[in-house]
């Protein structure tokens, strides 16, 4: 009698139990492999993975203050559940099959709001997508939404826009997350989303990803398409991943890389993709790599952050690497001067009239005339609305034809030749992330500027440990034009010998 009774009651509390109830999934650090292995285990799906991302975004962004996205996407769900059901009937995932993705508002993206951080284009929702946007979709990842950004990606200092406020550093809220693509940068630091979208004019994906402890790849000028993108100044403008591994930011370079006849810089890429980039992944890459330090670039650095360089050194010899420190580049200083060309005004003019097609915005005077943006931007609209139709008094080309840039990348590639260097190194910020009523005043040491926006080469950034106040700080890894590849492996052995990257702890007040 007590064993039926005792089976009574586990059948009765069985049939009280929610089998349907969603998983507690554990989203701290998630990366794409690992997700790709619990769908196939049918541990969650994409749906379930989507909605916890959601919630996450619901639970801390707002309340902490952070302020990484500017908008949800309604179809994110819709959207993984067809992957589910794709997945289900064939048993095969496309290479980022059900992967959140958090996009940068600067790229067009089929039915979201795409504003470049401004008020002025409130509403504009493509009807193509980028490039990039288009091939990750292709590729199944899951747009979770758009991300704050500095306002038409005019700051590397701070991420503010006048369509949604100020982001701040989710290490430590009172500092700056860098810019322009701060939102993404404290999103995925933040485990917002498995994987991220910026842009780097100069600094913008480096600069955010050194401030938040992540990957960023600023890839060959050619290697990856700029169409649909709201450019900055399209001479020097690269899209690329945002990640918190080596690992997930390869496995997005896969996937964006390559010929776009729609950006005719692309064409220089032909020839030079190798079948796959996850191949040079190795974890002993930098046993008999040769690494060279660039002392030019650290003349004027934070005593914590040169400690934290001499670590890094240090960690390389150790697993292998041949230093040469330091690694001079003849005439540095000459050659890195008077590379800049103030173009937004053409660039924008051009973006607006091919995409926007609005009467009432066509031209940064009409910019200025809607007003509603910060006192920084507005200097920086009326610097570009000055330089309209003033004679160019320099070359203002492509990587491949402004002989000022060839230059450049001649000398760096043939320092790099004669002393027989694979890579040069740097931090990618000299001093730490400023506060973020300092912003200006703080802004201080950022390397990320000085030679590939100009060059067109190759420059990834991963972490190499905090400062106090528990400050994240990036090493900068530059290689030749197109080696993409020695640079994976060096920043893959590097990542992995290391393990500096950790989670910021979000706390609701």
């Amino acid at each position: 009698m007590r064993q039926f009774l005792l089976l009574v009651l586990l059948v009765v509390l069985g049939s009280c139990t929610d089998e349907s109830a969603p998983p507690v999934i554990d989203l701290e650090e998630r990366t794409i492999a690992q997700i790709h292995d619990a769908y196939r285990s049918g541990l969650y799906t994409a749906e379930q993975l989507t909605q916890s991302y959601i919630d996450r975004i619901e639970a801390f962004d707002q309340p902490t203050g952070l302020n990484a996205m500017v908008l949800m996407n309604p179809s994110a769900i819709e959207e993984a559940r067809l992957l589910d059901q794709e997945y289900r009937e064939s048993g095969v995932m496309r290479p980022l099959h059900g992967i959140p993705l958090i996009v940068k508002d600067n790229y067009n993206t089929i039915g979201l709001q795409t504003a470049a951080g401004s008020v002025s284009l409130k509403g504009f929702e493509p009807d193509m997508d980028a490039y990039q946007v288009r091939k990750l979709k292709e590729a199944g990842v899951v747009i979770l939404g758009k991300s704050n950004m500095a306002e038409w990606a005019f700051s590397p200092r701070h991420t503010e826009s006048s369509i949604a406020g100020t982001t701040r550093n989710p290490y430590n809220l009172e500092h700056v997350p860098a810019g322009s693509s701060g939102g993404t940068g404290a999103g995925v630091a933040a485990n917002f989303g498995t994987i991220g979208l910026g842009t780097d004019t100069g600094n913008s994906i480096r600069g955010p990803s050194s401030h938040n402890a992540l990957v960023g790849f600023r890839s060959t000028l050619g290697l990856t398409s700029r169409e649909g993108i709201v450019p900055l100044y399209l001479r020097n403008d690269v899209g690329g991943p945002m990640c918190r591994t080596v690992e997930d930011a390869t496995r997005v370079l896969e996937v964006i890389a390559g010929y776009d006849p729609a950006d005719p810089v692309t064409q220089n890429s032909e020839g030079k993709v190798p079948e796959g980039y996850q191949q040079f992944l190795d974890a002993n890459g930098l046993s008999g790599a040769r690494i060279g330090v660039l002392r030019v670039l650290t003349e004027d650095i934070h005593p914590e952050i040169d400690s934290l360089l001499s670590r890094a050194i240090g960690d390389m010899e150790s697993l292998g690497a041949d230093v040469v420190d330091p690694f001079v580049v003849p005439d540095f200083q000459a050659l890195s001067e008077d590379q800049w060309c103030p173009e937004f005004p053409k660039d924008i003019a051009n973006y607006l009239a091919e995409y926007v097609k609005w009467d009432s915005l066509k031209t940064v005077d009409d910019i200025i005339a809607y007003g509603g943006f910060s006192e920084f931007v507005g200097s920086g609209l009326d610097y570009f609305a000055e330089q309209v139709g003033q004679p160019q008094s320099k070359e203002c080309l492509g990587p491949f034809t402004d002989q000022r840039r060839i230059a450049f990348r001649e000398a760096i590639e043939s320092a790099m030749d004669a002393a027989g260097v694979d890579a040069v190194i740097y931090p990618s910020w000299n001093y730490p992330p400023s506060l973020l009523d300092d912003f200006m005043e703080g802004y201080k040491g950022d390397n990320s500027q000085i030679i590939a926006p100009h060059t067109g080469q190759p420059a990834f950034t991963v972490p190499m440990g905090y400062s106090s106040g528990n400050l994240p700080a990036g090493l900068q890894i530059l290689g030749r034009m197109f080696d993409e590849p020695v640079l994976i492996r060096v920043a893959y052995a590097y990542e992995q010998g290391t393990s500096h990257r950790k989670p910021p702890v979000l706390a609701l007040e």
